[in-house]
């Protein structure tokens, strides 16, 4: 045998796509996993034509289930970004639009029973420690992908999954602010360095001379912004912890700006490289906590809701997000959940090939 087939389910989760694996079908060691992955993308070229990649980074995302040996969690989720073009895989992230689908596809794999009408799936994501309740249709114990739910970034409706993340505060970090300052200034930028489900670095869209309501394709062509926001990115990086972040996708840094269409607050999320075309759904946590803590970056954008829970709605290049997000408010802003509304839908199964000079299989 020239190649080695890889059990897979391809799945659209929330804005992101990608496919989703058994562990038990992959190689245990890092450095082959990573060699396995690198193949089933495509990674080193534009278009991942070699690959299942879709030459962008919302396609170039893996998902690992397994059973899970955590008291409270029924499934392990580890995640797996890998480049485009860099033939690199960061395992330190964890992606929340992938994590929308791994309720159906642990479901799909065997690891999860349905339930007649609706399934609740306990998700221990892997990478950042995080637990996550994901609630699947499953009208008589079936697994339902259509429906009236529909997200801004993905053309139509399906089945709605709702997702509640818990302790997400500090994830990478483990600190929710990892400077220890609600502001830093780095290369002249004021910015909020905060880790909630995704360590992030979030400015205000003005102090680059940007609107905030750009376009993704207008961000993109900014290089001059890109360079400026990278050297402000690697100087929060370190002064958070992460060290040299020069080759890692975290932290993501954000942009906020006061909203214009009748949403909370107006955000633009990078990933961290290129534009995001619409919003990560761990970044979107980040944005939506940024929003509600006084003294950060985002005073004066926003009339900042008082009461919890607050429905937070994030305006982003393709649409809005919404947020729900259970606070407390003493002497300091304390956060104790966040809810959102995403979907999923099975695209394909069957076997990857891999060459089997990259991986023999078991």
């Amino acid at each position: 045998m020239t190649q080695t087939g890889i059990p897979f389910v391809f799945m659209r989760g929330g804005t992101s796509r990608g496919p989703y694996f058994n562990s038990k079908d992959l190689p245990q060691d890092r450095e082959t996993l990573a060699e396995v992955l690198l193949s089933v993308i495509g990674s080193g070229h534009a278009i991942n034509i070699d690959g299942i990649g879709g030459g962008v980074a919302v396609s170039t995302k893996v998902a690992m289930l397994s059973p899970s040996d955590d008291d409270w969690a029924d499934v392990d989720y580890f995640f797996a970004q890998v480049s485009v073009e860099d033939r690199l895989v960061d395992f330190k992230p964890t992606c929340g639009n992938i994590l929308s689908g791994v309720g159906p596809a642990a479901v799909e794999m065997g690891l999860v029973t349905p339930c007649d009408n609706e399934t609740e799936v306990k998700i221990r994501a892997v990478n950042t420690g995080a637990r996550v309740l994901a609630r699947v249709q499953t009208p008589q114990g079936a697994l339902r992908y259509d429906g009236d739910t529909a997200i801004a970034g993905v053309p139509g409706t399906a089945a709605p999954i709702a997702l509640s993340f818990m302790g997400v505060v500090g994830s990478s970090t483990g600190a929710f602010l990892p400077t220890g300052n609600l502001r830093d200034t780095f290369e002249g930028i004021e910015v909020t360095c905060m880790d909630v489900a995704m360590p992030m670095v979030i400015a205000r869209a003005a102090d680059f001379g940007l609107t905030g309501y750009e376009t993704v394709q207008e961000l993109d062509d900014t290089r001059e912004f890109f360079a400026r926001m990278e050297a402000v990115r690697r100087q929060a990086g370190a002064a958070m912890g992460m060290g040299d972040v020069s080759q890692s996708v975290t932290p993501k840094f954000g942009l906020l700006a006061p909203a214009r269409d009748g949403g909370t607050i107006a955000t633009r999320y990078f990933m961290p490289w290129t534009t995001h075309p619409s919003m990560a759904v761990t970044g979107s946590q980040c944005l939506a906590t940024c929003a509600l803590t006084p003294g950060t970056v985002a005073d004066g954008l926003l009339e900042r809701p008082t009461t919890s829970p607050a429905n937070v709605v994030l305006e982003h290049a393709s649409g809005t997000i919404e947020v729900l997000v259970d606070f407390e408010m003493n002497n300091h802003f304390t956060l104790n959940s966040a809810g959102l509304m995403r979907t999923a839908r099975k695209l394909a199964d069957g076997l990857i090939y891999v060459p089997s000079a990259v991986w023999k299989g078991h």
